[in-house]
């Protein structure tokens, strides 16, 4: 399976979150589905208060290139 498209447009942590929820909607599984929905929350609760644009966009980054690892699994 191959990651959604447009990853590269991904600039906010609004738009990541969306994206990380669609790619969640192609795994194959309801509970693998399920398992990814609740890891994105808990990530996203975690790194809530983070105000430095450079780590954001290293998190954004980051987490791209993780669900293109889970998408490809």
């Amino acid at each position: 399976m191959a990651p959604l498209p447009n990853a590269e447009l991904v600039q906010n942590s609004l738009q990541l979150y969306r994206y990380l929820l669609r790619c969640c909607k192609q795994l194959p599984e309801e509970s693998i589905r399920q398992h990814y929905r609740h890891a994105i929350r808990q990530s996203f609760k975690v790194h809530a208060d983070e105000d430095d644009p450079e780590r954001i966009q290293q998190i954004i980054k980051r987490a791209i290139e993780d669900a293109d690892w889970v998408m490809n699994k």
